[in-house]
């Protein structure tokens, strides 16, 4: 039955966007978003879908979807998602992770809303040890 299917939280996982350093490529035109497991084991099967969407000059905007998969980030890990265009800042960003631990599937969704990332709502990035905006 239905009731009988635990539904367990998504804890100690989290998705920020990070700005690059001004020594790395493209700092001028582009940001990072990682996935960054701050769980003390491992993550297995791990499935993020992102897509972008909203309104940029006016006009309804969305990107393309797209789909990373590792077999597994280990404990304490941060691992790159994607490069994010500056472009692309002032719209929704969505992360759907999906992941495999201890004979479950969890699932989140993370969703920068637009304008959410700002240098007003930079934090420091745990495993990073850089400032950005991270959602938990």
């Amino acid at each position: 039955m239905i009731k009988d299917i635990p539904i367990l939280k998504v804890e100690n996982l989290a998705v920020a966007v990070v700005p690059r350093m001004d020594f790395e490529e493209d700092h001028e035109e582009f940001w990072d978003t990682w996935l960054i497991n701050l769980k003390d084991e491992p993550i297995r099967s791990v499935l993020v879908n992102s897509r972008g969407y909203g309104i940029i000059d006016g006009e309804e905007r969305q990107t393309t979807t797209l789909r990373y998969f590792w077999d597994e980030i280990g404990p304490q890990e941060a691992v790159k998602i994607e490069p994010v265009q500056k472009d692309v800042l002032g719209i929704a960003n969505e992360y759907w992770v999906s992941f495999s631990l201890n004979d479950y599937l969890y699932d989140k969704k993370y969703v920068f809303v637009a304008g959410s990332l700002d240098q007003m709502n930079f934090t420091e990035i745990p495993l990073l040890h850089r400032k950005g905006v991270m959602i938990k």
